[in-house]
């Protein structure tokens, strides 16, 4: 759902407990609609004006941020930097919450400096005020030609979005709800009279309250019940009673919500935590991922997927005329058969008839035959087809083992893609394709992003033992490479997946240790999604990378299997923070 105005309240509420008074130590912008205040007490605050995700609260994802810092990130450096947060406002049940610091100017004055941040979907957007609220700058100008009603510039004064022709659910007496119930036209729904007659409220919690009331029915039939259920959940939120839970669908995220939702019945998971800033930190986590592996993997999916079927449809090709060879022999026995006739031959014969003495029934056969060949030349054809599809028995076979590594190594890439995070991940993907000749390198003239080693996930299993994950074929090799003999090597069996290795330290590790090792193989690969994967595991000094195999291909012997359960849980658990 959005983030409603009552829910943003509660994040508020949240706020002004642990970061009020907290002054700024850094400012960042990890992407376009994001900012991240990192407060004393290394305390995150993100803002962000995404259009679906538009939101405020403490975050504890660790964020990568662009090379060049943003020109309104570095506006938001030379005014907040060294500020302290002296209030958290939300002016009255607004999707808008105003944060005010305390700050000394460059003349060493004191003053103050406002962000505004605003959570209105698509029209979301972030604003700096000075000491007399003029807007300095934002996020996303608005002038006259974008909006009549509302201009948000450099310069003029900030005001609120016009306010919406509706009633403060927090605020409105039974009388007032009766009118408004005898205004109303009986046979509208329950959920969608609430919607339209009262601001702050998402269309779950419009439905959620007519679920209470009795069912989602006309308004004409349940006015006291839905007054009673609407009061019951005006008087708990007036009471800061905030209870946030989860809903998940498959074990995947699908809404939140500030307090209990029962109108999915069995049908949806309700998961409660303690605080939102942490619902809200772990929903749009991964919502955000989904998106922006979407987003920046888009042009390397589309060349290894292209790459990949390329490769199939070759691989066909190929198969297609393996088996063609493999009836040689029949080419063969007419050359012979031809040879063994040529006293009954004439030149100009299109066809031969006679006993083929390799079929132990002597049955006779027809033999085609050029009429503009001699018979002792129709021989030499047949005998040449036949020496040709042997050559290319040999040929073929060899061409199938490269194809087949090819499609295997591209569908491994398009399996990175799918868990890829990190800026670099996706250089390191990029670079990867590029050097198999699948995509075109940096045009000459223009340098390559410069970023940091790539480095690899990295937890720590319940026995203290290190367990490093590959982010990429690159890597992955990296892993086998650096490895220490004694080391356990982790994969995937006949599926594609990270190469997982436990660091031993020369120790024989306990077998929890293993097994959980083996249950980050299953979980960073294809079959994430499955009840149980088979994971094979031996010491490193049992793989081995083949002369002028594609990065990530090794083979391994002897090896055993372990079968274990991927488990998000676990993953977040083991994590190294």
């Amino acid at each position: 759902m959005p983030l409603d105005a009552v829910c943003l309240s509660g994040v508020v509420k949240e706020l002004r407990e642990k970061i009020l008074g907290l002054r700024i130590e850094k400012v960042q912008q990890p992407a376009r609609d994001q900012v991240v205040l990192t407060l004393r007490g290394n305390q995150k605050l993100l803002l962000c004006a995404g259009a679906s995700q538009a939101r405020v609260h403490l975050t504890a994802v660790a964020r990568e941020n662009p090379a060049s810092p943003p020109m309104f990130c570095m506006l938001l450096r030379k005014h907040l930097l060294g500020g302290r947060l002296s209030a958290i406002d939300q002016p009255a049940l607004e999707r808008a919450v105003i944060f005010t610091m305390d700050i000394v100017d460059e003349l060493g004055e004191p003053g103050q400096r406002k962000l505004v941040a605003e959570c209105m979907g698509r029209y979301s957007n972030l604003i700096l005020l000075d000491g007399q609220d003029r807007i300095i700058d934002c996020l996303r100008r608005v002038d006259m030609e974008m909006s009549e009603k509302r201009q948000v510039l450099p310069g003029l004064f900030y005001r609120l979005p016009p306010a919406q022709e509706k009633a403060n659910p927090l605020t409105i007496d039974a009388d007032a709800f009766d009118r408004l119930l005898r205004q109303a036209n009986p046979d509208r729904e329950a959920s969608q009279f609430l919607l339209d007659s009262f601001f702050g409220l998402s269309p779950l919690v419009c439905r959620e309250i007519a679920d209470r009331a009795g069912g989602d029915r006309p308004i004409g039939n349940c006015p006291a019940a839905l007054k009673e259920a609407f009061f019951v959940w005006q008087e708990r939120v007036n009471a800061g009673d905030f209870q946030p839970c989860l809903l998940s669908k498959d074990g995947k995220p699908s809404d939140y919500s500030y307090f209990p939702i029962r109108q999915y019945g069995s049908s949806m998971e309700i998961q409660s935590w303690d605080a939102l800033s942490p619902l809200l930190d772990a929903f749009y986590e991964t919502r955000e991922r989904l998106e922006r592996v979407r987003q920046r993997g888009q042009d390397l999916r589309r060349a290894a997927a292209n790459a990949r079927d390329r490769a199939k449809r070759k691989l066909a090709l190929q198969e297609k005329e393996y088996a063609q060879t493999q009836d040689r022999d029949r080419l063969r026995i007419f050359g012979e058969l031809i040879t063994a006739n040529l006293y009954r031959m004439e030149r100009g014969q299109s066809l031969l008839r006679a006993q083929n003495y390799y079929d132990p029934a002597c049955a006779e056969i027809d033999i085609p035959l050029d009429p503009l060949l001699t018979p002792q030349q129709n021989a030499a054809k047949y005998f040449k087809q036949y020496s040709k599809a042997k050559t290319a028995e040999i040929y073929l076979t060899e061409q199938m083992a490269l194809a087949r590594r090819e499609r295997d190594w591209l569908e491994s890439v398009l399996d990175e893609l799918s868990r890829a995070e990190t800026e670099q991940d996706f250089l390191d993907i990029r670079r990867e394709l590029q050097e198999a000749g699948h995509m075109k390198g940096a045009a000459p003239g223009k340098k390559a992003p410069r970023r940091g080693p790539s480095r690899p996930r990295t937890f720590r299993s319940s026995g203290g033992f290190r367990i490093l994950v590959g982010r990429s074929n690159t890597q992955n090799d990296q892993l086998v490479r650096e490895a220490f003999k004694s080391d356990y090597w982790f994969h995937t069996q006949r599926i594609h997946g990270s190469h997982v290795l436990l660091c031993t330290g020369g120790q024989e590790p306990d077998e929890k240790s293993m097994t959980e090792a083996a249950a980050l193989a299953a979980f960073f690969s294809q079959g994430r999604e499955s009840g149980q994967v088979a994971v094979d595991y031996t010491q490193i000094r049992n793989v081995k990378k083949p002369n002028g195999a594609r990065p990530g291909m090794v083979v391994y012997d002897p090896y055993q299997t372990a079968y274990v359960t991927p488990s998000e849980a676990l993953v977040k658990a083991l994590e190294e923070k």
